[in-house]
């Protein structure tokens, strides 16, 4: 037999000896197109504070190629921060007013068609039913004009106090969300469209990739939206790892070999991290960690985090949050929605292990230091029972079987994808500082 054929029925039809059978691989047709010249007015728009009220912390603040689309920390600084990655402080003229409640997520493939359920609780996801094929918190609320689902999970973080939007009174942008004007003329995303399109070289940049807007349509926040998106995906697309070549017929060294048994057989990692990019885009608890200010709403006086209960109000979903994928995931430190854990080595043990939020070392929480209580629901023991009683529990791992499991999930990085496409641009249009 050829090596070329061997290699063709390697790529079609990969097996392990345990386990289940590998995904196929990654082709073009598991995306959707972009428009280059999309993607580069939404590098523009990623990287500029522009689109924040207080005009000081853009998209890539906390998700920035340094820190392989993340920020390096458990819980991010947002609004009031200075600096980047685990070097940000606090603002001394604008403190913040609490941490943001989850860990930053990697964007990695999420222009990939199979991405229909975005955020750690899945509160955004693809619905033919709702109004422009989406459903989102806004609900009725919700306009049309997304061109994607990762086009409307930009609109989020815009409007939240902790993360862009700043806080009541600060600036027009958050004084308009305060008063629960979102949508229409005056409106915050009006506000931060009205900037964009103020500035010359965004207008003819929009003309230019948007014929409607050319015509005289304005620029509206879905635009902008609908270019970082285009960004996103083309900058993170990652799809040329190691693994990936396995899958098209290469070879792994044996270490990693021995992982990829693992992880697709006995150790069960694939019941979750199935499919071409290691998730089911499924939710699952795995008794995490708690810290931090969790999510509550304004009339509730708690720090917990019941994850995709929170969604969908039904009790078994509580402590579930949205598997991730893998791709490029030992790059993504810190690991787990509140990322309690700083490495693999450590993540590995501790992960679906009944015992693992009881006996959870606080040393491990990477967290910029700002002057609130961080751990509520780790010093309540009714609050550290409940999230162990709902983890699926998963089976115990040996030191020699945690380190094949890293050395598989390292051929799982994709070099092109954690150096990017278009990188960080020199200036952007507004001439306001970009986070390096």
């Amino acid at each position: 037999m050829t090596r070329v054929l061997m290699c063709l029925i390697l790529a079609l039809f990969p097996v392990i000896s345990v386990g289940q059978s590998l995904p196929r691989a990654v082709t073009d047709s598991d995306y959707f197109p972009v428009n280059p010249d999309e993607a580069r007015l939404g590098q523009l728009l990623f990287y500029d504070p522009i689109l924040s009220g207080n005009r000081n912390i853009s998209c890539a603040t906390c998700h920035h190629p340094k820190f392989a689309t993340g920020d390096g920390v458990s819980l991010s600084l947002g609004e009031g921060g200075i600096g980047l990655g685990p070097d940000r402080k606090v603002d001394p003229d604008n403190l913040p007013e609490q941490r943001i409640p989850r860990h930053a997520q990697a964007l990695f493939n999420l222009g990939a068609h199979e991405f229909t359920v975005l955020f750690h609780d899945g509160r955004i996801e693809v619905d033919p039913d709702k109004p422009g094929g989406l459903r989102t918190p806004m609900d009725a609320d919700m306009v049309t004009g997304f061109a994607s689902l990762l086009s409307a999970q930009t609109m989020f973080p815009v409007l939240s106090a902790d993360e862009m939007a700043g806080h009541y009174s600060e600036n027009d942008v958050s004084s308009a969300v305060r008063s629960g004007r979102i949508t229409g003329k005056g409106g915050a995303w009006d506000i931060i469209s009205r900037r964009v399109a103020d500035i010359e070289a965004y207008a003819q940049m929009f003309d230019t990739v948007y014929p409607e807007i050319a015509a005289g349509r304005e620029i509206a926040f879905t635009d902008i939206s609908n270019a970082i998106a285009a960004f996103i995906a083309h900058e993170w697309r990652a799809d040329g790892s190691a693994f990936d070549d396995y899958l098209r017929g290469e070879a792994l060294p044996a270490q990693a070999r021995a992982g990829l048994a693992l992880f697709y057989g006995e150790a069960g990692c694939s019941a979750c991290h199935s499919g071409k990019f290691q998730t089911d885009h499924g939710f699952h608890a795995m008794g995490q960690p708690q810290f931090g200010p969790g999510k509550a709403a304004r009339f509730e006086r708690h720090a917990r985090d019941t994850g995709r209960m929170r969604v969908t109000g039904r009790g078994e979903d509580a402590y579930a949050f949205r598997t991730p994928s893998l791709r490029n995931v030992a790059q993504t430190a810190p690991y787990g929605h509140a990322g309690a854990y700083p490495t693999l080595t450590t993540f590995l043990p501790a992960h679906g292990q009944a015992d693992a939020v009881r006996n959870y070392d606080r040393q491990l929480a990477i967290l910029p230091v700002l002057e609130v209580a961080d751990w509520w629901v780790m010093d309540a023991e009714a609050e550290v029972s409940a999230i162990e009683q709902a983890s699926l529990g998963t089976p115990a791992l040996s030191e020699t079987e945690i380190a094949q499991l890293i050395a598989f999930l390292e051929t799982l990085d994709d070099p092109q994808s954690l150096k990017g496409r278009l990188g960080i641009p020199e200036i952007v249009p507004s001439g306001l500082n970009i986070d390096r």
